[in-house]
């Protein structure tokens, strides 16, 4: 299935925004790291590298704790007229800018914005078949899978952290269909081997696409650490201190924060748009395009729905305002905060 088109900066026209922002408990393995204040993400990592191998790691591995446990599962193939669409995905550790223009600033309110901005995120990349070469850069959220029903989606991954990182990683999906095998989680003891992936291993997944996973969906890590992981970026955006051991918290959208900065959305009146906005992270949020208003689920017109976590909502409509429009959070703190951008509409 081709990709939709691009714009210029390399968001397409049916984009995908993520946002997100805290403190929070990490329970690993038999610990519980409080991540409050920077210094203590090493903490969960150490934590993290400890975890021993599960004993279920293989399904013919898997102890006697009762049937569901001693079932084996058969890989899915494509239904009638589907097809397996292959990926190669790589996680890996990448530093990341929040604030990438230079000199850092916000375009909205054209101030600069202070003190560092570069952290070690962790990130998914697609890669060449085989994992021979990068098929594009490193990216938060990671690359868009496409598929339609019928098809399988294939994922060939590789935890490729180094071994001062040291940590399994997985990819978990929301939305499609899959067996326990396929599930990229850590279950403890219980853990088959897809959910237990380290430095250095592959694992391959396959998740089907029924008519009922019809729509947009995320994936993240969901490893013995994945609550600080998919913060850092293996999908999600809650880039606090504690996170990123910076100065200063930052409300983002795909990983950046302020206008100019975030992903600038582009259109011309007359195409049909589509903006699917996810909520990665603890916090409430809500999207708001200025000049514009769409229809929700319900059939009732809205221009400012709420977004929880791991919530995903689509703003289409029929481009009919040209101009430049601001879009934004507007939860007011996490809007002054970096959680805002351009919408550019062309005649």
């Amino acid at each position: 299935m081709p990709s939709p088109p691009e714009s210029d900066d390399g968001l397409p026209r049916r984009g995908f925004l993520a946002a997100g922002a805290g403190a929070f408990l990490c329970t690993i393995g038999a610990e519980r790291v409080l991540v409050a204040k920077p210094g203590d993400a090493a903490k969960a990592d150490a934590a993290a590298r400890r975890v021993p191998v599960p004993r279920a790691r293989a399904a013919t591995a898997a102890p006697g704790a009762g049937p569901t446990e001693q079932l084996t599962f058969t890989t899915p193939q494509p239904q009638p007229g589907g097809t397996a669409r292959e990926y190669w995905v790589q996680a890996r550790e990448a530093l990341w800018d929040i604030v990438p223009t230079r000199p850092r600033r916000d375009e909205w309110h054209g101030r600069a914005v202070a003190g560092p901005s570069v952290y070690r995120a962790f990130v998914y990349q697609q890669m060449t078949e085989g994992f021979a070469a990068p098929l594009a850069g490193p990216a938060i959220p990671g690359p868009t899978l496409y598929a339609e029903v019928g098809d399988t989606i294939v994922v060939h991954f590789r935890n490729g952290l180094s071994d001062r990182a040291g940590q399994a990683l997985t990819m978990h999906p929301h939305g499609v269909k899959y067996n326990p095998e396929y599930d990229g989680v850590f279950l403890g003891d219980f853990t088959r081997a897809g959910g237990f992936v380290r430095p250095g291993q592959e694992f391959t997944y396959t998740w089907e696409a029924t008519p009922d996973a019809v729509g947009v969906w995320p994936y993240h890590d969901h490893g013995p650490n994945h609550t600080l992981n998919t913060f850092r970026g293996l999908f999600g955006h809650s880039l606090a201190p504690p996170v990123t051991d910076l100065e200063r918290q930052f409300q983002c959208i795909n990983g950046r924060a302020f206008a100019g900065n975030t992903p600038t959305l582009r259109a011309k009146v007359g195409q049909d748009v589509a903006i699917h906005v996810m909520g990665m992270d603890s916090n409430f949020h809500d999207f708001h395009i200025h000049g514009h208003r769409w229809k929700d689920p319900s059939g009732t017109f809205v221009d400012t729905p709420a977004v929880g976590p791991n919530e995903t909502i689509t703003a289409r409509f029929i481009e009919d305002n040209p101009g430049r429009w601001l879009y934004h959070c507007h939860v007011f703190t996490h809007q002054d905060g970096g959680m805002a951008g351009w919408y550019l509409v062309e005649p």
